[in-house]
């Protein structure tokens, strides 16, 4: 992580451009074995990226190092104290063929923008099942989060002891958390698809797509990636919205829309050429995967 905010693009080629760079970072980040300074931020302090330069005169160690709170420097000012909250969660969902849902899990990261002057105190409240059974209040709103993973600015022990999340924040960016939920989440689009195969020359596909989401809320660059036969020639598509395109390479058709509000059904139908029938056999029936981002919208009903 700390290379990638130094050098944007982490390739070997840009490991062997800065390798002076890459020892300096290497000798902060460890020390006798021992994590040190881990925070990028801080590291950009006092290893520049401009390299090369020969200074004789001081050598300063920032305070940070030295300081209880090592991920944030003191005396940062702001005119206007402002802090940005953003909850990103993805969910990853596996369904049957008969529309039975096989996997299903939702992963969340709750990312902090902060622009706040001074050391200051910031406490988060979730609706987290376990603290909402601590305080006496009801379940039925709550969440029940599992694999939790804090930046090093969380006091865990606070956490442990009565689940409050409370912390000195970083500067700017960072994520503050990551969880894992494995409740059952309902397909948020729905994909029904017919596929029919004529006298070993043509096959037609037919793919049925429907937003079961809020009719407030618009998906956005949804991709339905269609498998088709290797030996599929002659593409014809039709489709009620979006564009469909076939990429031979990858074996697959894809269907694009740019937005899809909720409620809404689309259809595509794809008509290809086939020269032989034998190859789908060997080839089986790989499923229809689906892509798309819903802003403004959480899946597990997390309240910050």
């Amino acid at each position: 992580k700390v290379f990638c905010e130094y050098f944007k693009e982490l390739e070997e080629e840009s490991i062997r451009d800065n390798f002076v760079i890459v020892y300096e970072l290497l000798d902060e980040l460890m020390d006798f074995g021992f994590p040190q300074t881990t925070d990028s931020k801080i590291l950009q302090e006092y290893i520049t990226q401009e390299g090369n330069k020969l200074e004789t005169t001081k050598s300063r160690v920032p305070t940070t190092v030295t300081n209880a709170v090592s991920w944030r420097s003191e005396g940062i000012k702001y005119k206007k104290n402002e802090v940005f909250i953003d909850v990103i969660e993805s969910v990853n969902l596996l369904v049957s063929a008969t529309g039975s849902v096989l996997l299903s899990e939702v992963m969340g990261t709750i990312k902090l923008k902060v622009f706040l002057s001074g050391m200051p105190e910031l406490r988060l409240g979730l609706n987290d099942r376990v603290l909402f059974e601590l305080t006496g209040r009801g379940k039925n709103k709550s969440v029940e989060l599992e694999d939790v993973k804090f930046h090093q600015c969380v006091r865990l022990s606070r956490f442990d002891n009565d689940r409050t999340i409370s912390f000195i924040p970083p500067d700017g960016d960072f994520e503050l958390m990551s969880y894992r939920l494995s409740t059952q989440v309902k397909p948020l689009i729905w994909i029904e698809s017919v596929i029919e195969k004529f006298s070993h020359s043509r096959v037609e596909i037919m793919v049925k797509a429907k937003g079961q989401f809020k009719k407030q809320s618009v998906a956005n660059g949804v991709e339905i990636s269609v498998p088709v036969p290797s030996d599929a020639d002659s593409p014809k598509f039709k489709t009620t919205a979006g564009s469909a395109r076939y990429l031979p390479e990858k074996n697959l058709l894809i269907w694009t829309i740019k937005s899809f509000p909720g409620g809404k059904e689309h259809l595509m139908r794809a008509h290809f050429g086939l020269p032989s029938v034998e190859k789908e056999e060997e080839e089986g029936r790989p499923p229809i995967s689906i892509r798309f981002e819903i802003p403004y919208f959480t899946v597990s009903g997390i309240q910050v």
